[in-house]
């Protein structure tokens, strides 16, 4: 016999609750995923029940890992047969799951009028808008199931979602949720664009009362459920080194997905703290490779533009004990052909085992300025590559090498323009350093998905 039960604790009480919407999450790790492909199987035996899982994207469903690849591993076991192109499963008595997307524009929405689902279920729901989330709130009915329907959300931690907003009272001061309100239930009712809670139905009725029989007051129960890996005790004892994975995220990312914190943004000395490196007096023996990677402009202050853009080009070292070495820092503020000038002897000084890089910008004139780079290093082992992601994102992995204490600076006169820079970012007026760095850890870390390599 195989039993499916929720784990003890905030699981357990996510599939008890009583609340028209309940949110459950705000932290990686705490089995969301599983919670709603749990909370789906409670009407297998309603032939008249359906239910809507929806992820933000299509690829957020389809992921190896994602919710429809979980799915496959809970259904099959209560006779539900799937549609892979439909990504829906039917159960015997008739009961049916349909997975799907929602995108961003209007047009998303519109298919889904009409509509009728007793059961939705958002899966991240702070990826979604908050329009978007009211205008399917609207699809939640059901004419003939006996069931009151219902809305079941996941979420981690955004403090520029709605989400955030919406379940505020469930959030203490420090950005983390408060242990004793967890679970607990509010009731709120919309005005216009404004929400109005409270914490008990009589409230409601007191401060509107009953409204007309065409008009009528009709406040919905909401409660928001923390959880975290620590949590997921199955997690844990077979994974443990997801665990790890999280701890050795970056300072924002860690305290969002580990520690619950819905506050915390990247902000100067968040991504980067120059408390973070150590500065040493000399460049160790043997590397295992050596990069300088440029961030190039072509402008020089005038009255017009008395702070522009630098051309920077940072050499990073790569070592067997899993350590990086940033060895050099060269800088320009001039015209094209002095910027030519700096990365053509730079380039002969480092020597022909130290690849050069360089950022290629978007449109043809990035593609010109990607080839000029290429011939006029030409017999040198150079590359371009064009960032697939923002800088932000492309900067996580070096900080979170940074705070571990991974990446060394050799001392030197540039020291404090660099962590100047880093400190700032993502604020300060500049992040040419920043580019550089995460550019040529990107690289040595061969992260693909960072750069298309050209």
């Amino acid at each position: 016999m195989i039993e499916f039960a929720p784990q003890p604790g905030p699981q357990t009480a996510f599939l008890a609750s009583g609340a028209d919407i309940c949110f459950y999450g705000g932290a990686a790790g705490g089995g969301k995923s599983f919670a709603l492909l749990l909370e789906a199987c409670r009407h297998i035996y309603d032939g008249n029940f359906r239910t809507m899982i929806f992820r933000r994207t299509y690829p957020d469903l389809t992921n190896p890992g994602g919710i429809w690849d979980e799915s496959k591993k809970i259904y099959p076991l209560l006779g539900a047969e799937s549609s892979e192109t439909g990504l829906r499963w039917k159960f015997p008595s008739g009961y049916e799951i349909k997975f799907s997307h929602l995108g961003a524009d209007d047009r998303s929405l519109s298919s889904f009028y009409g509509i009728s689902v007793p059961l939705l279920m958002f899966d991240e729901v702070n990826h979604f808008s908050e329009r978007h989330f009211f205008t399917m709130l609207a699809r939640n009915r059901s004419a003939v199931s006996k069931t009151k329907p219902y809305v079941r959300c996941t979420c981690n931690p955004d403090p520029d979602s709605w989400v955030r907003k919406f379940i505020a009272w469930w959030i203490g001061g420090n950005g983390k949720p408060i242990p004793e309100r967890s679970g607990q239930l509010r009731w709120f009712v919309r005005r216009g664009e404004s929400i109005f809670w409270f914490n008990t139905k009589d409230e409601v009725y007191k401060e509107f009362g009953y409204g007309t029989e065409k008009n009528p007051v009709l406040p919905k129960s909401v409660s928001f459920i923390a959880a975290s890996v620590y949590d997921n005790k199955i997690l844990l004892k077979n994974n443990p080194e997801y665990l790890a994975s999280l701890m050795a995220l970056p300072k924002v990312e860690r305290e969002r997905l580990l520690n619950q914190n819905w506050d915390i943004r990247p902000s100067a000395g968040n991504v980067f703290n120059r408390s973070w490196f150590r500065v040493i007096d000399a460049i160790p023996a043997r590397p295992i490779r050596a990069v300088r990677f440029w961030d190039r402009a072509a402008t020089r202050p005038s009255e017009s533009n008395p702070d522009p853009d630098w051309t920077r080009g940072l050499k990073l070292l790569q070592y067997h004990d899993g350590t990086y070495v940033v060895a050099d820092l060269q800088s320009i503020r001039g015209t094209p052909y002095q910027v030519e000038r700096l990365i053509q002897n730079t380039a002969s000084q480092d020597g022909y085992k130290t690849s050069q890089w360089c950022e290629q910008e978007g449109g043809s004139s990035g593609v010109g300025d990607a080839q000029r780079f290429l011939s006029m290093l030409a017999g040198f082992d150079c590359h371009t590559a064009k960032p697939q992601t923002d800088k932000l994102t492309r900067s996580r992995a070096v900080s979170a090498q940074c705070e571990a204490g991974n990446i060394l600076v050799l001392n030197a006169a540039w020291n404090e323009d660099f962590f100047r820079e880093l400190e700032n970012f993502p604020e300060g007026a500049h992040d040419d350093i920043v580019d550089t760095l995460s550019g040529a850890f990107n690289v040595l870390a061969q992260r693909p998905s960072i750069f298309e390599h050209l």
